[in-house]
């Protein structure tokens, strides 16, 4: 039985994991973890998640219940996460982390963590965004710079991140397939007196509005015809489903960063 703590637990993805996480007859949810002062502290996260009580309290302290698990799911702030790591390093157990937001540095600092344990890293924990990425380099590696690159993301009016952790990686990866340095040609969004479009440069647009749970399109714009590549999530179950599916497979996994392709693919 692998024993689950979850990070994050009364966000909406956290408690569509822990939905997710009692469901599973190969795990079981062992604790859930809010900051402090959260004012659904102490009680059940079975209630909270809508599937029952079954006596696992929400904490703030993370540490205190490490001992009983084998994997922690994280989906919180990335100066939460990056302690939160700290914790499960010191503990020598495992992590699967969907946190996005992090800057260079903080980035930096995860990766030199996650060295220490197994731990899987992705801003999307989807099937269909991680087949949606192989896509995006395909089409992007047979076109070349012949066709101009865009991607544009929409997402609920409530999240804090912009672009998002899912959109900064389809132009990771569009990049990578064209040979380009992202931080010298990415476009954030255009305002005022531009200019034209510089060839190599690759755009990166946010739209955030409603309850949208989140849409990506790469568009390939050419002379005379363009092409579009979109993924739309419906729900966040197909983030969740994700999620339990990396937690499975990064108990038995070496120590070290890994993406979430290696468990999907």
């Amino acid at each position: 039985m692998i024993s689950v703590i979850i990070d994050g637990a009364c966000g909406r993805m956290g408690k569509m994991i822990s939905q997710g996480v009692v469901t599973q007859s190969d795990m079981q949810l062992v604790g859930a973890i809010e900051y402090s002062g959260h004012p659904q502290l102490g009680e059940d996260i079975g209630e909270v998640a809508g599937v029952g009580t079954i006596g696992v309290p929400i904490s703030d302290n993370l540490s205190e219940i490490l001992d009983e698990a084998d994997v922690v799911v994280e989906f919180t702030a990335p100066s939460a996460s990056i302690e939160h790591l700290r914790n499960v390093v010191d503990a020598g157990k495992t992590m699967v982390l969907a946190t996005t937001g992090f800057t260079e540095a903080e980035l930096a600092e995860v990766q030199e963590l996650a060295q220490n344990i197994p731990c899987v890293m992705a801003p999307n924990m989807s099937v269909g965004v991680n087949v949606m990425l192989q896509a995006v380099q395909l089409v992007a590696k047979a076109l070349g710079d012949d066709y101009d690159v865009e991607v544009i993301e929409a997402h609920h009016n409530q999240k804090a991140d912009s672009p998002s952790g899912t959109a900064l990686r389809i132009a990771e990866v569009l990049a990578e397939s064209l040979d380009r340095n992202l931080a010298e040609v990415g476009a954030y969004g255009r305002h005022g007196m531009v200019g034209a479009r510089p060839e190599k440069e690759i755009g990166i647009h946010a739209i955030r509005g409603g309850d949208i749970s989140g849409d990506h399109t790469v568009l390939y714009a050419g002379a005379g015809e363009r092409i579009e590549i979109t993924h739309r999530a419906h729900t966040r179950e197909a983030f969740a489903k994700g999620a339990i599916r990396a937690a499975r497979w990064v108990v038995d996994a070496p120590k070290g960063l890994h993406d979430i392709a290696e468990v999907l693919f």
